[in-house]
């Protein structure tokens, strides 16, 4: 029990076409075969999405997104993911994207790019919490209780 699945798991792997060692008991498998196998699985089900697709999980199949519009959600300073909108189930689909090739993979879509955040200071009327609008408060007067 290498990978902690359960032995149902192994049963339905031997159906589907896992090569064991040799037909006694207990089975056992070569590991190098089970990785083969587990591979070979794993790129037949692969869905591979195209310029201008997002992968929609619920409908499990690359999708362009409704209004053929996107958003780029920054993960890292190089890569992101790119959100739209599935136009058959209406939930949420996601591509991860470099930075470098986000044009490539946006396709026809429009992404909109986050904008950067304003900072407080640079504001005409900050929050009404702030303590800009008077004037600083020194050790003497701190002291003084004035």
């Amino acid at each position: 029990m290498l990978f902690l699945v359960h032995k149902n798991t192994v049963r339905a792997w031997l159906r589907s076409g896992l090569e064991p060692i040799d037909e006694r008991r207990p089975t056992l498998i070569l590991g190098r075969t089970l990785a083969r196998f587990l591979h070979a699985r794993r790129e037949r089900r692969r869905q591979r999405c195209k310029a201008g697709q997002l992968y929609c999980v619920r409908c499990r199949a690359p999708k362009t997104s409704a209004a053929r519009m996107a958003k780029y959600a920054p993960i890292t300073t190089t890569t992101g993911n790119l959100r739209g909108i599935c136009p058959d189930c209406s939930t949420p689909m996601f591509r991860r994207v470099s930075l470098k090739k986000l044009a490539t993979v946006a396709g026809d879509l429009q992404v909109q790019l986050p904008q950067a955040e304003q900072r407080i200071e640079d504001t005409s009327s900050p929050s009404l919490n702030s303590d800009f609008s008077h004037e600083p408060e020194t050790h003497a007067d701190a002291q003084s209780g004035e």
